[in-house]
């Protein structure tokens, strides 16, 4: 029998996961932006090309979980932001090990 490409293999990953997946793909010292979490997490559950939007909040609450955890780092301009007090446009990085 035949895998049919719409059927899930596996069951789908929650959203930290994904954004844990991709900041790790993204290699050390790297970051990724809080959109490409949310438009991977859209795609991986079938959603429509523009439902990535409604998860840029969730992505947000889960990079501050995440970040608490020690689990990510959210940067600023290119420095590392407190969890619990920071704005505007952010990326998502794995803490580095020194």
């Amino acid at each position: 029998m035949s895998s049919d490409s719409t059927s899930p293999a596996a069951p789908e990953s929650t959203l930290p996961a994904v954004i844990v997946t991709l900041c790790a793909e993204a290699g050390p010292g790297k970051t990724i932006c809080p959109t490409d979490a949310a438009k991977a997490y859209a795609h991986e559950r079938g959603e429509d090309e523009l439902a990535w939007r409604e998860w840029l909040t969730k992505v947000r609450r889960s990079a501050v979980d995440l970040a608490r955890e020690g689990r990510l780092v959210i940067y600023r301009k290119g420095k590392p932001v407190d969890p619990n007090d920071f704005r505007g446009v952010y990326r998502l990085g794995l803490p580095r090990s020194e």
